[in-house]
């Protein structure tokens, strides 16, 4: 159910009123008893996230470059290893062993 904004014509007060599409609209103003009327607001803003939108599958080509780049950037951050293991890889430290004298 939409809400409505009204206007009183006499005293000027603006309100609200949560209404069914097919209710009447309101004839009277609740401060002053004066005649009302209906104004025409500018709706809610929708958004339309996802895949399937115009909005975001035909996004211009410096966006496509420049989120093409950002998520190489952010990939390449994950492989500061360079997949080699850090530390002792097994083996003798020379601190155990050498046998009892």
């Amino acid at each position: 159910m939409p809400t409505y904004d009204y206007e009183c014509r006499a005293c000027g007060h603006r309100f609200e009123e949560f209404q069914s599409i097919t209710a009447p609209p309101l004839m009277e103003c609740p401060s002053c008893g004066g005649e009302v009327r209906r104004l025409i607001g500018s709706g809610a803003g929708i958004l339309f996230k996802g895949s399937g939108f115009h909005q975001t599958d035909y996004r211009s080509e410096s966006y496509r470059k420049a989120a093409k780049a950002e998520k190489e950037g952010s990939s390449a951050g994950d492989t500061s290893t360079g997949g080699k293991k850090s530390g002792p890889e097994g083996g003798s430290t020379g601190s155990k062993g050498g046998g009892d004298k």
